[in-house]
């Protein structure tokens, strides 16, 4: 017989997080300081801080009620996303300044660095969407902090190895997110999954709160696109901004008339509506820099979300069956079939606006070579994070207590009287 009640977490939740705290206030004592120094594209706190805001809202806001669309589970999709995001921040902050720690022996904290830091933690809240409700919080910080780990090394290599552009391999975020999810959640596979659990359900309530966070990362996916673009060339920063709201745009409507199309009542499913409508942004987020008309992002958003919509209303089901893959959030639709979209996209653009042959043969194979290495590594630390995860030392929720606010929460209104 099942336990009644949840392990509790006392011994293993609240050491980890005063231990990483604690160790995380030390280095940044030794080694971490802030640039007060104006950057030499001219950047300054007034025109960079509102795109800040713009992307702390997303990862915070956004994000946060985006996965609250589960009946019994909301507090803890939003109170467990702001955890895990502000310590992988923290954590990723320090790995983008190991090289500045190298030659200068500091590393330099600046709004720049806090974007790219919560980009980074972004790609975390993606994977951690993949095995939400099915993990406690013990686990999803030991996730975002591995998984953080192998994006940043992911940036290192293709900066390395292929030379890759900053901006292009932030934005690699998605696939890597994705897929390091999805081998998470292969690793980390209940047989009850093969039902529906109990408690994972959907009403209307926590549709709205999850519509509501769709449509906060809808409007400022913007600026989270064009957010690291450089200022010093005329129009790039404008163009990226008018080419992910067309996509946008586009996506919505598309998501819309799929969803439509796909349902026998000819309903739309508020699942496509809050998922599919970002399709467009996470597409020509991976494809920017090869995007220079309007038609083009248009094109992007609407194959992005005809492609994101099927791939949510079949492919989910078929991972479950085929590959005992249960994706909790539908990742693999909302994040990495886009982005492989996108992917794909720049590829083409970027052939067809090359003069010769050799040139677009050479850019092909370094193009293929940069999603090679982003899915192999990406792929390989989620197995071996889900691994590690799989121990019984960090209590993971047993199948009835899982997606389950009050496995970890207290509520003194439901306690029950002895």
């Amino acid at each position: 017989m099942a336990p009644q009640y949840a392990p509790s977490l006392r011994s293993r939740l609240a050491p980890l997080l005063l231990f990483l705290q604690i160790g995380f206030i030390i280095i940044y004592a030794v080694y971490v300081e802030i640039e007060s120094n104006i950057k030499a594209d001219g950047t300054t706190f007034s025109s960079f801080y509102p795109e800040f805001q713009d992307v702390n809202v997303m990862v915070i806001l956004g994000f946060g009620f985006l996965c609250t669309f589960l009946v019994r589970y909301s507090y803890s999709a939003c109170g467990f996303n702001l955890l895990v995001a502000v310590m992988a921040t923290q954590w990723a902050i320090i790995l983008n300044g190991i090289e500045s720690w190298c030659y200068r022996g500091k590393i330099r904290v600046d709004l720049r660095s806090l974007v790219v830091a919560e980009m980074c933690a972004a790609s975390a809240l993606i994977s951690i969407g993949a095995v939400q409700g099915k993990t406690n919080p013990v686990q999803l910080v030991l996730i975002a902090l591995l998984e953080v780990s192998g994006f940043v090394l992911n940036e290192w290599l293709l900066q390395t190895l292929l030379k890759v552009p900053a901006v292009n391999n932030i934005m690699l975020l998605h696939i890597f997110g994705a897929f390091f999810g999805l081998a998470l959640t292969w690793i980390l596979f209940r047989k009850g999954s093969l039902q529906p659990f109990e408690k994972e359900k959907f009403d209307r309530q926590t549709g709205l709160f999850s519509m509501l966070g769709s449509v906060f990362l809808w409007m400022f996916w913007p600026s989270f696109n064009s957010v690291l673009v450089d200022n010093r060339s005329p129009g790039r920063k404008l163009g990226a901004v008018c080419s992910t709201y067309l996509a946008l745009a586009v996506s919505a409507v598309t998501a819309a008339a799929v969803s439509a199309l796909s349902s026998p009542k000819g309903k739309l499913n508020p699942i496509h509506m809050q998922s599919c409508i970002l399709a467009g942004g996470v597409a020509v987020g991976v494809s920017m820099s090869a995007v220079h008309q309007p038609w083009e992002a248009m094109t992007i958003g609407f194959t992005a979300a005809v492609v994101s919509t099927i791939g949510l209303k079949y492919l989910q089901t078929h991972m479950l069956l085929a590959f005992e893959c249960h994706d909790t959030c539908a990742v693999l639709s909302t994040h990495g079939l886009p982005g492989l979209l996108g992917w794909l996209a720049h590829l083409l653009l970027q052939i067809k606006a090359s003069d010769d042959h050799t040139t677009a043969i050479r850019f092909a194979v370094f193009h293929s070579c940069t999603l090679l290495i982003t899915i192999s590594l990406s792929l390989s630390m989620g197995i071996i994070t889900g691994l590690l995860l799989k121990w019984n030392f960090w209590r993971p929720p047993q199948d009835k207590k899982c997606f389950d606010d009050q496995a970890f929460w207290e509520f003194p209104h439901l306690a029950v009287k002895k």
